[in-house]
């Protein structure tokens, strides 16, 4: 009887040693875990919009100038014919002109001009502008004003003539000048049967 007792209490200690661990894992308070730290919320941002990129200039650095260089030239020409429009206008304007035709019997040095026996225009040739008018070149000598009515004009043309000896010749003529623009051309040629220059003055309407 007293073993029975013996093998009952051994038996009773062995449940309460397996139990009491569960029962403290019951009882055991919780010890509460540190939560992590909060992430601050990203601060939404406004789309960005791509910027474009400034347009390229057309045309090259030497183009954009010629183009300068044209306005101007223009701009020039404009203010040009405008001034002549001031100075000289229609009802008053005269113009004359000098051209040569072939001019192998002749080498221009100047030419002289005189209207109503007054000096207007004394001017001396370059070589270059004489292989210009060989060339069909055709040049404004003299530009001015003239009141209504008859007037005359006399050019006297100095250079070398024929086996290169000094040669000197005068044209003229006498004009009506109304209310239109008057234009006269001094005329250079060769007389090949003569051998000889030949100057003349044309006028035109």
């Amino acid at each position: 009887m007293l073993k029975h007792c013996f093998h009952l209490l051994g038996a009773t200690c062995l449940v309460a040693s397996l139990l009491a661990p569960v029962a403290s894992a019951q009882t055991a308070p919780v010890v509460p875990t540190t939560p992590p730290p909060a992430v601050p919320a990203a601060t939404p941002t406004a789309p960005t919009t791509p910027t474009s990129a400034a347009p390229a200039p057309s045309g090259s650095l030497d183009d954009r100038i010629q183009d300068a260089k044209a306005d101007v030239i223009r701009l020039n020409r404009d203010l040009l014919v405008l001034e002549e429009e001031l100075l000289f206008p229609a009802n008053t304007q005269v113009a004359i002109f000098v051209s040569m035709d072939v001019g192998r019997l002749f080498s221009l040095d100047s030419v002289k001009v005189k209207i109503n026996d007054k000096d207007v225009s004394n001017y001396l040739y370059t070589p270059a502008e004489v292989q210009a008018l060989h060339r069909g070149g055709v040049q404004r000598l003299y530009v001015g004003n003239l009141r209504a009515g008859t007037h005359e004009i006399v050019a006297f043309f100095t250079g070398k003539g024929p086996h290169d000896r000094e040669y000197k010749r005068g044209a003229t003529v006498k004009f009506d000048k109304g209310v239109e623009p008057r234009y006269i051309e001094l005329q250079i040629k060769d007389s090949t049967g003569k051998l000889q220059p030949e100057f003349e003055v044309k006028l035109w309407q």
